[in-house]
């Protein structure tokens, strides 16, 4: 065993029980899961306010769950429970005091959400982030990859002070929660790790860069690329395998990795291992677990429990909202390939808590999942039913046949004409054709869905396409304070962000 893999052994002190439990079925993982949860915060004031020891008697705990507790989204949540949390009331939705906070990376609404992060999904993080290591084992990969450096680019771990509690982002609070130990391969380390000021860290993280050998990179991928750029251009280097040799595994994470694969390849030396991994501000979700997964594999006994609802406009109104009617499903009950929206339940007060992400099942019985879009960034002006995977991949593949780097996108449903288009906005610093990336880019998408092939010749008129430098999407995160960590653009505009966005590019 590696030196890493000693220290994880002898420090994490992981719950002995998960091993008999993961050998249960996914349903019967979950049910233990959620006795677990209603049992903790039975005492709370919503689990008082909820009936949970009632529910706790019932034969079918998951119905009776069900029955007594509402579907939540984050704005009913903080308006009913968290805006107590907030003020330092303890034992509000979850036993104790809640020390942090998570700021979101609001890609639905144009300002962050405070999620509520307490020791015990802390430790969830951990107890899943050891999982994605101990994984590796089912990749071939070279062992010497634990001995190196592990550089996670993430948010401050500066965090702000708010009296009753700390509040940040969750990469920053996850890496000032770290093992002591995991500082001997954590980099950048924690002096620069504080830094608040994205210029700053990076340009500081260039200087240092010669000093480390770097076998795995973790982080989003548009701040991931643009580190790599950085250095690559301060050391005036070919590639970043020139100064990283052993670089070999790229963990990411926040959004599909698929528009930024050909800029990536353009930066490294040789083809490296890329792993996906489903970490939100509410939870350690999933993550790639071997080399033939088509998704990646939930977490399933790590203080979250799941249900679904299927995304369709019988639970789902125009607008992404859940509707009051909508049936929610456990794990025994889902279907491959149907398209479903997350509500979590979990050891930080959270409680069938509508997240925003569309999932589809790849592999039932495994338990695997890709990500698919998010309730709100679905784009239906006319039944097209474009998601955030038609985008990426159709974008992808521009990309590709066009030999453009595409770093970032997003797209507005717009009246035109008495009927509808898709105006895009999309990130290359190439001299492109916009007419001919546009005739592309809308022939990818017809092949990929045809509902929208079938729209695009009827209500669904003109595909607009504005080519802009990649700077001004940098400049619009900029000016939202959201350079770095885990924030990304994102990728449907609506309403109050559309108009944002437009009053951002007329100056």
């Amino acid at each position: 065993m590696t030196l890493l893999g000693q220290l994880i052994k002898r420090t994490l002190n992981i719950d002995t029980r998960l091993p008999l439990i993961q050998r249960l079925t996914p349903l019967r993982q979950q049910q233990k899961i959620l006795r677990r949860l209603v049992r903790k915060a039975a005492y709370t004031k919503f689990g008082l306010k909820h009936q949970f020891v009632e529910i706790l008697r019932e034969e079918n705990l998951i119905n009776a769950f069900q029955e007594h507790v509402p579907v939540f989204n984050y704005n009913s949540m903080l308006e009913q429970w968290w805006h107590k949390t907030l003020e330092g009331e303890e034992n509000v939705s979850w036993p104790g005091h809640t020390r942090y906070f998570g700021l979101s990376s609001g890609t639905s609404e144009s300002a962050s959400k405070r999620i509520p992060i307490t020791r015990e999904m802390i430790r969830a993080i951990k107890r899943a982030s050891i999982k994605q290591i101990i994984s590796s084992k089912n990749y071939d990969l070279p062992s010497y990859i634990f001995e190196k450096k592990i550089l996670m680019l993430g948010g401050s771990t500066t965090l702000n002070n708010r009296g009753d509690y700390f509040e940040g982002d969750m990469s920053g609070i996850s890496a000032k929660e770290i093992p002591f130990w995991f500082h001997v391969f954590y980099k950048p380390g924690r002096r620069i790790a504080k830094e608040k000021n994205w210029e700053k860290k990076l340009n500081e993280i260039a200087k240092k860069a010669k000093d480390w050998d770097v076998s795995i990179i973790v982080g989003v991928p548009a701040w991931i690329q643009i580190m790599l750029e950085r250095i690559i251009e301060h050391y005036d280097l070919e590639n970043i395998h020139e100064l990283w040799p052993h670089l070999e595994v790229y963990v990411h994470s926040g959004v599909s990795f698929e528009p930024y694969r050909e800029g990536f390849k353009k930066l490294l030396g040789r083809p490296i291992m890329t792993q996906n991994t489903y970490l939100a501000s509410e939870g350690f979700i999933a993550f790639d677990n071997r080399h033939d997964c088509k998704g990646m594999k939930m977490m399933l006994t790590n203080g979250i429990f799941y249900e679904f609802v299927l995304f369709d406009e019988n639970n789902f109104d125009g607008d992404g909202e859940i509707l009051p009617a909508a049936k929610a499903i456990h794990i025994g009950e889902v279907e491959e390939g149907k398209q479903y929206a997350l509500l979590l339940s979990t050891c930080a007060g959270t409680w069938r808590y509508l997240l925003g992400d569309v999932i589809q099942f790849t592999d039932k019985e495994q338990s695997e999942i890709i990500i698919t879009g998010r309730t709100k960034h679905y784009l239906s002006l006319t039944g097209e039913h474009l998601s955030v995977d038609n985008m990426n991949r159709a974008i992808q593949q521009v990309a590709q046949e066009m030999n453009l780097d595409i770093r970032e996108f997003t797209v507005a449903g717009i009246p035109f004409e008495g009927k509808f288009a898709h105006h895009w906005w999309i990130g290359c610093d190439a001299n492109v054709n916009a007419d001919a990336l546009k005739i592309l880019l809308d022939k990818k998408l017809r092949e990929l869905n045809d509902d929208y092939a079938t729209e695009r010749d009827s209500a669904l008129k003109e595909v607009l396409v504005t080519v802009l430098p990649n700077k001004t999407f940098m400049g619009w995160m900029e000016s939202k304070g959201k350079l770095g960590g885990q924030h990304k653009f994102p990728r449907v505009l609506k309403g109050k962000q559309l108009e944002e966005w437009e009053g951002f590019l007329s100056k």
